[in-house]
């Protein structure tokens, strides 16, 4: 009872001004703390001659000195590292170097050249295979050998491998499904390395050569681009091991080889050691396979001659005359082109005579052994022709990387003398730079025309053509006759896939060139094709694809809206996983793009439509992570809505998007908070005096955010909520719908859950609960008392809450929240209070001071103080002690800073609480110096000599050390 009776008088101004940080006076002329700085160095010199004393100099430097420069003697090891000598000089490790070298061989080429790598998977996804697939297998068991044999014994073994080899000891693996042969082929690689990592070298040359013979097998011949993929990353491999084994013969006395040595560099050994591959190589009977395994090792000729390479490719590229099968000898020249550009990229000669060969032998197609093996395949003459597209691609881009224009018109004119042939002009337009093609857009389009349709279909060549326009601008005269002459063409498809994959790479250029109408036309017509026999629901990744070119060329949602047939478009999809994704694409755009606020009704209307398609997706097995965005979407949506002055129809606008986004709780939060901003902006735009028409609407306000809160299901959304809406009405002068708001949230406070869930994990509540009951309290300093409900009706509803609310055994949060009560019923006590909301009378205006209120306080004191007493007895055991101590320490601290200890029980409360603090050295040494130095400060201002007197009765402070 002594606490409240004596809370000290405040003079919350004073008090105010006592605790600023004191000014000091800075001159920035001198100072500034990005200026250079400068460093006096000290030096000190010891003289040797007898009787001579240490003699000091010190010398200014008027250079920045760097402290981190200072800590390496100005070596900075970056600049070690860049002023390194020459490679052969330093002994560095093979493994670095060999890297080094691979990426130097490696950036020949460009990053602008698209390696093999990138079409790898696009063609083994492509080119695939039901029928039953076969797979020659060799015997590679290797034969025990007796430990210390001749040399001629090793020899004798070798060729009796390689014999084995001819005389066919080889099984046929038949019946094979496509993944069980893609399995084979991996087990191959791998027996590859393994038979190179233990040494034997004449099972890994077996490998090879029995792999290189699948590429002269065309049974299956849809799967043949799939086969040659995985065929080939094989010889990569062991190209590579051959390589890397005759570089490491290379290294005398741990020094590697320059990266662009020479011949003469290198060793007899590892030249003998090359030779012997080479010639093992040419003894190889069959072409195929001999062909394929000296090109995987082409690279090696490095080390025989400076022009072993240039040399050796048009001799390969001979070679390839001798293999029959146009589709074989195709790929063939793709592998020599793929190598050469990997070794000796700047020898375009053997790759321009390699596709000029290729010209010559096209024909070959035509003739009767093709058309025979299509007809008993029961292959389609232009599927056939699509086995071709890739090695004619990776050929046609090889020579057109970096080559002139004469170059590639000469190119044009060779494919024009085969009579325009379809598959030829479809590889030049994919291999070609854009721009070069885009110049030459008519010209192209008189060639597809004049193309025969029944090889290869012209919709694929327009399909090529729009690809480069996507990338490069044609001429600007000729933007309009491309369209139309494109459209012509796939306006008349009558299957919709073929179709649909033409749109899609045309609409964008479309809407690149041309205005709204022109991209109207064109969805229109996307609509009519798509909408009969429902075909769109085969196409829906191509008309994604269409819709995100739209909104990537019209980022101005009110011209994209005024697109007649941009939302009929979407009502194409009907799948309601795919019509999600598009809508989420859709506001993206919107949120991305959308600078200012709209209030454009087009707009509002179908980002509406759209967000409702996004809520009424979400159902029991949705996950959070797309709740939470699917609600970031739609909230960026609703603050982007401003009628301006017009609040009356922003709240209309809150209203209805309530009712349409009900199941998404982050949304109803937002729409909250939005509608409290509302009522907010009219009360500065009536500066706090509200007519009877605005005081309505604000009520209006409140009672919007009084009947939403409850639909939430998190309890603190729901608590801070009630308490921020709360803090608005009162603003507004709202009292009794501020009371309902406080009242509410004290009636929550009892269904708190000991454990709620924060980010996925399950955590104690009380210490949220802690936080949101001192917001809670500084509010109730400034709400008035109503009129009917008694003295503190609020604060006494809280209190009564938290007595009979179920805390932990192990949490003192109770008495933490009861000194916070204390706190605040100090600050009722004082004459004016330290803030107020503008036109509300808080208490300390209604009562003035009255004697019954004080008296009510007094009470209340009385209460919370005895509880917190009775606590700390509870924690008398020797387990509980330390916190016994911290809250005893906590609670003195408070009678300090509140408490008026001129009042001799006050003074022996606190005395007495000091004492139980420091009885059993649990008490935080850092808390208790700041204590007693707050004391001692006080002490020395006027009329404080009680606090001489606190400090001399106060037990020193006590460790458990």
């Amino acid at each position: 009872s002594c606490f409240l009776r004596h809370a000290r008088s405040r003079n919350y101004v004073l008090e105010s001004e006592m605790c600023k940080l004191e000014s000091v006076p800075l001159d920035f002329g001198d100072y500034h703390p990005l200026k250079p700085i400068t460093v006096t160095e000290s030096k000190t010199k010891k003289m040797n001659r007898k009787g001579s004393t240490s003699s000091t100099s010190s010398s200014s430097s008027s250079s920045m000195v760097d402290p981190l420069s200072s800590v390496l003697d100005g070596t900075d090891p970056l600049s070690l590292f860049a002023a390194a000598a020459d490679p052969v000089a330093t002994t560095t490790t093979m493994d670095s170097t060999r890297k080094k070298r691979d990426k130097d061989d490696s950036s020949a080429v460009g990053s602008d050249f698209e390696p093999w790598s990138s079409k790898r998977g696009e063609i083994l996804a492509r080119y695939t295979t039901t029928e039953k697939l076969s797979i020659v297998s060799g015997s590679f068991s290797r034969k025990a050998t007796t430990t210390g044999s001749a040399v001629s014994e090793k020899v004798r073994t070798r060729l009796e491998e390689l014999d084995d080899l001819e005389e066919g000891s080889q099984k046929e693996l038949l019946n094979l499904t496509q993944q069980d042969y893609m399995n084979r082929i991996e087990e191959l690689n791998q027996s590859l390395k393994d038979a190179w990592s233990s040494d034997q070298k004449v099972k890994a040359l077996k490998i090879v050569i029995q792999c290189s013979k699948l590429l002269s097998d065309t049974t299956v011949i849809q799967f043949y681009p799939s086969k040659f993929v995985l065929i080939t990353d094989i010889l990569d491999t062991f190209g590579k091991l051959v390589y890397d084994r005759i570089l490491s013969m290379c290294a005398e006395s741990r020094v590697p080889l320059p990266d662009n040595f020479s011949p003469e560099s290198v060793n007899d050994t590892a030249k003998e050691t090359c030779l012997n591959w080479f010639f093992k190589i040419a003894s190889i009977r069959e072409l195929i396979p001999r062909f394929y395994v000296e090109a995987a090792i082409l690279k090696c000729n490095k080390f025989l001659s400076k022009t072993g390479i240039s040399e050796c490719l048009p001799r390969l590229t001979s070679m390839i005359r001798g293999i029959g099968d146009p589709l074989v000898a195709v790929y063939a020249r793709a592998y020599l082109c793929r190598v050469g550009m990997e070794v000796a990229p700047q020898l375009k000669e053997s790759l321009n005579k390699n596709f000029f060969d290729f010209l010559l032998t096209f024909k070959q197609i035509h003739g009767d052994t093709v058309q025979n093996q299509l007809v008993v395949q029961c292959v389609e003459f232009p599927v056939y022709l699509t086995l071709y597209s890739p090695a004619i691609d990776w050929i046609l881009q090889c020579i057109a990387y970096h080559a002139p224009e004469v170059l590639l018109t000469e190119m044009m004119e060779r494919c024009k003398k085969l009579g325009n042939n379809a598959l030829l002009l479809n590889s030049v337009m994919s291999a070609f730079r854009a721009e070069f093609i885009a110049a030459r857009s008519m010209d192209f389009i008189g060639m597809i025309k004049e193309c025969d349709e029944s090889g290869f279909p012209k919709h694929l060549l327009f399909r090529s053509l729009g690809l480069n326009l996507a990338l490069a601008d044609p001429p600007e005269n000729d933007r309009l006759q491309i369209l139309n002459e494109a459209w012509k063409v796939i306006t008349k498809l009558k299957n919709p896939q073929d179709y649909i994959n033409c749109a899609e790479v045309w609409v964008e250029y479309t809407c690149r060139h041309f205005t709204k109408r022109e991209v109207n036309t064109v969805l229109s017509d996307v609509i009519k094709h798509m909408t009969p026999d429902r075909a769109f629901e085969d196409a829906y990744p191509q008309l994604q694809s269409i819709i995100q070119k739209v909104i990537t060329y019209i980022s101005d949602f009110s011209v994209l809206f005024s697109v007649e047939k941009f939302l009929p478009f979407l009502d194409m999809f009907q799948k309601e996983s795919v019509r999600v994704e598009v809508c989420k694409c859709i506001m993206e755009s919107f949120i991305k793009h959308q600078q200012e606020s709209t209030k454009d009704p087009v707009i509002l209307n179908a980002l509406l439509h759209i967000c409702k398609t996004m809520h009424d997706s979400v159902n029991a097995l949705t996950l959070e992570d797309e709740k939470r965005m699917l609600a970031a979407l739609i909230n960026g949506f609703i603050k982007m809505v401003s009628f301006g002055r017009d609040f009356e129809q922003q709240l209309s606008f809150y209203v209805e998007a309530r009712s349409m986004f009900c199941n998404l709780e982050p949304v109803l939060v937002q729409l909250i908070h939005s509608v409290n901003q509302l009522a907010m902006e009219t009360r500065k735009v009536m500066k706090g005096n509200h007519s009877r028409k605005t005081a309505a609407f604000v009520r209006a306000c409140v009672a919007f955010c009084f009947i939403t809160i409850p639909s939430l299901s998190s309890i603190f959304t729901c608590l801070n909520l009630y308490l921020h809406s709360g803090q608005v009405a009162l603003a507004n002068q709202c009292l009794s719908q501020a009371d309902a708001f406080f009242k509410a949230a004290v009636s929550l406070v009892p269904h708190v859950p000991k454990m709620i869930s924060v980010d996925g994990k399950m955590r104690p509540s009380d210490a949220f609960l802690l936080e949101f009951l001192c917001n809670f309290f500084s509010t109730l300093l400034v709400v008035p008392d109503h009129p009917e409900q008694g003295v503190l009706f609020l604060v006494r509803g809280l209190l009564n809450v938290i007595q009979d609310y179920t805390w932990e055994d192990n949490s003192d949060d109770k008495v933490r929240i009861y000194t916070n009560v204390l706190h605040l019923l100090s600050a009722m006590t004082q004459e004016v209070y330290i803030y107020h909301v503008d036109k509300v009378d808080s208490n300390d205006a209604l009562y003035g001071g009255d004697s019954k209120f004080l008296s009510e306080i007094n009470k209340l004191c009385e209460t919370v103080i005895a509880q917190i007493l009775d606590h700390l007895k509870t924690l008398g055991k020797e387990e509980t002690l330390k916190r016994q101590s911290q809250l005893a320490l906590y609670f003195f601290n408070t009678t300090l800073a509140h408490g008026d200890l001129r009042n001799n029980k006050l003074n022996q409360l606190s005395v007495n609480l000091w004492n139980l603090a420091q009885k059993h050295g649990f008490a935080d040494t850092k808390t208790t110096a700041k204590a007693l130095e707050y004391i001692k400060r006080r002490s020395k201002q006027p009329e404080m000599s009680h606090f001489t007197d606190l400090a001399l009765r106060l037990l020193p402070p006590q460790s458990r050390t």
